[in-house]
């Protein structure tokens, strides 16, 4: 009995060291995640750099967690790396699809978190990742939908769970410590500057809204933070305070204010972004038309007919073909598609009223009852129109 449970630990031995009758077993997957780019103009130093890390093979690296194996010395295992050359053309727009591969051993169990690490220069944007054949599971989905930063801007690396919901008492062991890592790093430590690659969701009083600095008439007293009333609270951004008032959050106008910190999976896409910025030009641009008419218009501040009306709305004011081009080529894309917008809306035009555009052969069916009941339920609080004077 002694020699036999002697020369089972001997093969046990020898089994760890050659790696003979080990479970390990390779388990491929994909990655789609989209590079970084603004308005559709892809950084050029930044691809420079990152094809160089690829080069070196040190691009993105991923661990796999165990959701099991509750062992600190065997939880992690498998690491890959994104392969840069298993890359096949973008699906849709801009998103790429990678390949990578881990081996794993059986024994570890399930697969419940992978560790990520960019080593890029630039952040990207990671959409899913899937494992297939997984031993004891086959396909695993993880939903990522988030920007991920270089690596060096976190005080620990980024990590992404299975997509499978637990109730807190269900969640596995070996994965609830990560779970309260991640949970501590979204709420932040409550003080500092908040920086773009954060991913802070703190909270703060509402304490700008006024503005102090330019007037004791515009100071507001703050919101919340007492204890008969906590609440309204809102999301920190960590601005520094007005010269006024320390308890005051100074303010910030255009362009600054697309600098506010928001966490970076909250901010617009760069679509979104672009209508953004382009509707908040068109809407300056349109403040000027009243200035350029005040000069050439005898009646200033009044129309002299429905057709005046018509104008703001259909007319607006014709730029030259040569102008138009040398806009075009000066401004991304995105910006200029809303600028000159195939439906007929251009740089100095107003957007055309639903009741004006459903029915052009009935100028004034603003004035119908249905109108008039239409725009009270829908608050438009039609009894402020006056007579055109």
């Amino acid at each position: 009995m002694v020699l036999g449970d002697l020369a089972s630990s001997i093969g046990s031995v020898v089994s760890d060291i050659t790696g003979i009758n080990k479970t390990t077993k390779t388990v491929t997957g994909s990655v789609v995640l989209v590079k970084k780019n603004f308005l559709d103009f892809t950084s050029l130093t930044s691809t420079v750099v990152d094809g160089l890390f690829e080069l070196l093979g040190n691009g993105v690296t991923l661990q796999l967690v165990s959701a099991e194996n509750t062992d600190p010395a065997g939880e992690i295992r498998g690491i890959g790396v994104l392969e840069p050359h298993i890359y096949t053309p973008p699906l849709a727009g801009s998103d790429s699809l990678y390949k990578v591969s881990f081996e794993w051993d059986e024994e570890l169990g399930i697969p419940g978190a992978i560790i990520l690490r960019n080593n890029h220069a630039a952040e990207f944007f990671l959409k899913t990742i899937t494992l297939e054949d997984v031993p004891g599971e086959g396909r695993i989905h993880f939903v990522c939908n988030s920007w991920v930063y270089p690596d060096k801007q976190y005080k620990q690396p980024r990590i992404f769970f299975a997509n499978k919901t637990y109730l807190p008492h269900e969640m596995p062991a070996a994965l609830r410590k990560y779970r309260e890592e991640e949970l501590k790093a979204l709420r932040g430590e409550g003080t500092g500057e908040l920086k773009t690659g954060d991913r802070v969701y703190d909270y703060a009083l509402y304490n700008d809204l006024g503005d102090p600095d330019n007037g004791a008439d515009l100071a507001r007293p703050v919101l919340g933070g007492s204890a008969q009333y906590p609440y309204p609270r809102r999301g920190r951004t960590s601005r520094p305070p007005s010269k006024t008032d320390p308890n005051t959050e100074s303010r910030v106008f255009l362009p600054e204010v697309l600098n506010i910190y928001v966490p970076r999976d909250e901010q617009f896409g760069h679509l979104k972004l672009s209508d953004f910025i382009a509707f908040n030009l068109k809407g300056l641009v349109n403040q000027i038309i009243p200035l350029l008419e005040a000069y050439v218009n005898l009646t200033p501040n009044e129309f002299d007919s429905f057709k005046d009306v018509d104008n703001l709305y259909f007319n607006g004011i014709p730029l030259p073909t040569d102008l138009v081009n040398q806009i075009a080529s000066n401004i991304p894309l995105e910006i200029m598609q809303e600028f000159f917008r195939s439906d007929g809306q251009q740089l100095l035009k107003y957007p055309v009223p639903q009741v004006i555009q459903a029915d052009r052969s009935n100028p004034i069916a603003w004035r119908t009852d249905e109108e008039f009941g239409r725009e009270m339920i829908a608050g438009l609080n039609p009894l402020l129109i006056q007579l055109l004077k």
